[in-house]
């Protein structure tokens, strides 16, 4: 096993990143605490143990809210430009620690490793953005209904930003909101995923390179460690007024509940169950390759993996046909190797889960048309690869309805017109991505209005896969609503402020009222 950290040059990424045999898991920019018990993180690619990281006490969480208060004072005085200059320094940074951070993400969480570098190359953009925002914090000017006033909106810093990430997106969902945040004003604290605390630990010492080379403050970037009940701190402490959590629905309900009992902000990004429409016109080698990917990336573990094929009935069996052509020529494998396709899920708890949804579907009367199974023997030891699966099923179906991260794909069939098809897609309570694969231009037209998709992101001709740093991304229903990364998603990161200034000697009311002393 560590011969193949060795060959893959874990070991040495681990070093330039800082991530120790034995590591301190709680921070508040350059200066590191001894935390209470360890989280012990093992590689799903080959089971090796990694390293260890201390979590957070109350005690120290403590010190890293009351670090990040005081920084706050500082840091959102200094021009949002200037904040926009320690941004642009983190993305150099990270251009130059890319191929290490990249496989480090790869091999803790078992994505690929092009899709490792794809999302360190997501921070390195969501930084760029930021820079060029950071000169663009607009508010609106108004005109007065009372003569020799002026009116306008500006945007102030909220404070302190909670960050709950997830495990399959380990570091770019981090920086969407740090990047932002940053510009913005506000300071940071993150509790990564127990499930990828090295990849925390890694980007912390990145930016602790910048603290230190521009003299910053402690606590304009924090990090905690620990399980749920550390994220809990957070959530229920009036000190933060915006949690951003990205995960699961139970878990984003659970933080939504506690954050509204303080009256404070929540950002969620939480479940998705993405479908992709093929109608008679769709371009079937672009519908497999989008479909491919979109249910197989990731080992099927993204919030906007392909979940559901909506399939038209005058060309169901062409596209199933070239499916599980396609299905048979996936590599699964090392994700280090660039040779294959797939990688394994994040644990074993993931792969009971995709067990029992294989069990399930067939027991709701759908029928397996690839196979899914636990993959052992030699490059499989961590017990954690499995078949990619496809499965013909109803979309009423139990565990259709649900979200599970694994890579199975449910086919679905419809007849007549597209507003069938538009009513199965939305037929769940998940509302995150959604794509529609024809060459028709009504139809796609359709699929976008009022009426058509339900979902956050609606996508023509390509899968439901992925997203530009210059998009809002984000869902609705029970994907939680929130919007991250590009577009106008900076406001959720500040608070606004109406704005009248009287520049004459009398004094006016609004409405025309009268109240003379």
């Amino acid at each position: 096993m560590s011969q193949i950290m060795i060959d893959f040059g874990i070991k040495e990424a681990l070093q330039l990143l800082g991530v120790s045999s034995i590591n301190k898991g709680t921070s508040t920019g350059t200066q590191w605490y001894q935390g209470g018990s360890e989280i012990i993180s093992h590689s799903p690619v080959d089971g090796a143990l990694i390293a260890k990281v201390t979590t957070t006490t109350p005690q120290e969480y403590d010190k890293v809210i009351a670090t990040a208060q005081e920084a706050f004072v500082s840091w959102r005085m200094l021009p949002a430009p200037k904040r926009g200059e320690i941004v642009r320094q983190f993305g150099e940074k990270l251009r130059k620690y890319k191929e290490p951070l990249g496989k480090l993400v790869s091999y803790e969480m078992g994505k690929s490793y092009q899709e490792g570098l794809g999302e360190v190359q997501e921070m390195i953009d969501i930084c760029d953005f930021a820079v060029g925002l950071s000169r663009q914090l607009h508010g609106l000017t108004m005109h007065s209904e009372r003569p020799g006033h002026r009116m306008y909106e500006q945007y102030h810093p909220l404070g302190i930003v909670g960050i709950i990430s997830a495990f399959n997106f380990p570091v770019a969902v981090w920086s969407w909101n740090t990047a932002l945040a940053w510009i913005c004003g506000d300071v940071c604290v993150w509790k990564p995923s127990e499930k990828t605390p090295l990849c925390g630990i890694a980007c912390q010492n990145i930016i602790a390179e910048v603290i230190k080379d521009n003299n910053l403050p402690e606590g304009i970037s924090c990090l905690i460690n620990g399980d749920y009940q550390v994220g809990e701190w957070m959530t229920n402490d009036n000190r933060v007024p915006l949690i951003s959590a990205t995960g699961s629905t139970r878990m984003g309900k659970t933080v939504a509940q506690a954050v509204a009992a303080r009256l404070g902000k929540s950002l969620l990004e939480l479940g998705g169950n993405n479908a992709i429409i093929v109608t008679p016109s769709a371009d079937i080698k672009m519908t497999v390759i989008g479909a491919v990917f979109g249910a197989v990336g990731t080992a099927g573990q993204r919030c906007t993996s392909t979940r559901r094929l909506i399939i038209h009935e005058s060309i169901y069996d062409q596209v199933k046909e070239a499916l599980v052509a396609a299905y048979g020529q996936l590599r699964i494998g090392n994700p280090l190797d660039q040779n294959n396709h797939v990688g394994p899920l994040i644990d074993t708890a993931a792969v009971g889960m995709y067990e029992t949804a294989l069990n399930k579907v067939v027991e709701e009367g759908g029928k397996l048309l690839v196979e899914g199974g636990l993959l052992t023997g030699e490059g499989y030891e961590s017990g954690c690869y499995v078949k990619p699966a496809i499965a013909e099923a109803e979309n009423h179906f139990q565990i259709v309805q649900h979200e599970t991260f694994a890579p199975i794909l449910y086919l679905l069939k419809y007849s007549g017109e597209l507003e069938n098809a538009i009513e199965l897609q939305n037929g769940v309570v998940q509302g995150l991505s959604s794509a529609i694969m024809t060459t028709n231009l009504r139809e796609a037209e359709r699929f976008l209005s009022h009426g058509g998709s339900d979902c956050g992101i609606a996508n023509v001709n390509i899968g439901t896969s992925g997203a530009e740093i210059g998009g809002a991304f984000g869902g609705e229903k029970e994907t939680g609503g929130g919007r991250e990364s590009g577009s106008d998603a900076w406001k959720i990161y500040m608070r606004r402020q109406t704005n009248t200034i009287n520049y004459t000697a009398d004094l006016p009311l609004a409405q025309g009222i009268k109240f003379d002393l």
